[in-house]
């Protein structure tokens, strides 16, 4: 399976779309997304993962590289929509209590 990455970025916020399943091969596609994202000076950023179906710990480390980056810079990342296999992993590795989890994937001019 592949991952698909989209950025729309605005006012120094971004919404990150994932579709697909995020793995050890596929990881640095949202690695490069989101670093992007950070040489813009983008401050909140809003991952939207309504469409990963499978994430893996490598997926999970790209995501928490991201939060720490924007967190020592004032930022934010927030996930967005999980499905449930998603939203099992944060809860069983306790990054759930780490991350931002949001049941919808906001559109990017409510952020």
């Amino acid at each position: 399976m592949e991952l698909n990455v989209s950025t729309a970025s605005q006012d120094g916020n971004a919404v990150v779309t994932a579709t697909g399943e995020l793995d050890l091969y596929t990881a640095p596609r949202l690695q490069a997304a989101l670093a992007g994202l950070l040489r813009e000076q983008i401050d909140r950023i809003v991952v939207d993962l309504s469409g990963v179906e499978f994430c893996d710990s490598t997926g999970m480390n790209v995501l928490l590289a991201a939060l720490k980056r924007l967190k020592e810079r004032g930022g934010s990342l927030e996930l967005a929509a999980p499905r449930p296999a998603v939203k099992r992993i944060l809860q069983v590795t306790g990054l759930d209590t780490v991350f931002t989890v949001c049941e919808a994937a906001p559109a990017l001019d409510a952020i």
